[in-house]
């Protein structure tokens, strides 16, 4: 915001260049401020482009920033997961060593897990839709 200060302060001294040095009459006040001289024209040409520049800048920064905001929560949330995961194979192997193979449950299990890579996977996928 200090560039825009300065350019503003710049502004008002080429303005104040620009117009006689004169008060100018009441009436005038609906007229516009901005000189008509192609000096002053390109002068308020650079300022806007310099502060519409300034502003795209910022906007970059600001979008950037949120960009990375959510990268980091998006790995977060992986580690969060992988950690449960985790937690989920020791439950799923604990599970799987105290099922009697011959029990309801245990035959159950047999035919569930044939759709699974391993068996321990397939605990994992019983024990987590039983939280």
């Amino acid at each position: 915001m200090d560039s825009i200060d300065k350019l503003l302060a710049e502004l008002q001294t080429e303005c104040k260049e620009v117009q006689p040095q004169q008060q100018q009459p009441k009436s005038a006040t609906a007229k516009s401020f901005m000189p008509s001289s192609p000096k002053s024209a390109s002068f308020m040409d650079k300022l806007l482009a310099d502060v519409k520049a300034d502003f795209a800048e910022e906007d970059a920064a600001i979008e950037l920033k949120r960009q990375q905001e959510l990268e980091q929560e998006r790995i977060r949330q992986e580690k969060i997961k992988a950690k449960q995961i985790e937690g989920l194979k020791v439950q799923a192997k604990e599970w799987l060593a105290k099922v009697d193979p011959l029990s309801s449950e245990g035959l159950w299990f047999e035919r569930f897990a044939e759709s699974y890579p391993s068996k321990l996977e397939a605990a994992i996928e019983y024990l987590r839709s039983n939280e």
